[in-house]
């Protein structure tokens, strides 16, 4: 298994975040993979975010390489290349319809905060926890808002022939420290989906703090 380098939906998520190093839209971070063998459930999902997680740990490696080039030992030794424990991960089965729900726009106040007509709001109980995947796509810490017609174009995209043939799980989270910065405050999560018409993968990254 490996990622895939060049997909359409990529073309897409620059207009949402130019770093050519990375696919994100609001706070979610897209990985798509492809297989050479046959899928096999949850292990394939396993083995999806093994590729990942091996790859962010390699960049994270170079990434304290090149902080002991240029600021030398003593900053480089207070940092720590990313971690993971895949057997830690736990998975939860989740429907399309469910997953890809994406709720309106009620009203938004004079500050410039939205209020949508969704069960789920962001309070402190659920700081820190997973976030839905229409909340850590529309609302980002920073950066542009996106609207509902955003969330639905991004799907669009990721899943030209529609959701009914895709498998999604949704992960803990205490299994990397990939996380960390998201438990502190905005959110982690962890999502890995197979599209059967397509046979491939993609995995859903997030971890955001303020």
């Amino acid at each position: 298994m490996h990622e895939i380098k060049n997909d359409d939906f990529y073309g897409l998520a620059k207009q949402y975040d130019s770093d050519p190093e990375y696919h994100f839209v609001g706070e979610v971070d897209y990985h798509i993979l492809e297989d050479d063998k046959h899928y096999e459930g949850l292990q394939s999902h396993r083995k999806a975010l093994i590729v990942v997680f091996d790859h962010l740990a390699q960049n994270s490696r170079e990434d304290l390489k090149g902080v002991r080039e240029r600021y030398g030992d003593d900053m480089a030794d207070q940092l720590c290349p990313l971690v993971y424990d895949i057997d830690k991960a736990q998975p939860t089965s989740l429907g399309p319809n469910e997953f890809l729900y994406c709720p309106n726009i009620v009203k938004i106040d004079y500050n410039g905060c939205v209020f949508y007509d969704a069960e789920w709001e962001p309070n402190d109980d659920n700081f820190g926890t997973t976030v839905p995947y229409w909340y850590a796509l529309m609302e980002p810490i920073h950066g542009k808002r996106n609207t509902p017609e955003d969330f639905k174009k991004v799907n669009e995209v990721l899943f030209p022939n529609g959701t009914a043939a895709l498998d999604i799980y949704e992960w803990t989270t205490d299994w990397s420290d990939f996380f960390d910065a998201g438990h502190e405050w905005y959110g982690a999560c962890c999502w890995s989906i197979y599209d059967k018409c397509m046979n491939r993968y993609v995995v859903m990254l997030v971890s955001a703090t303020d």
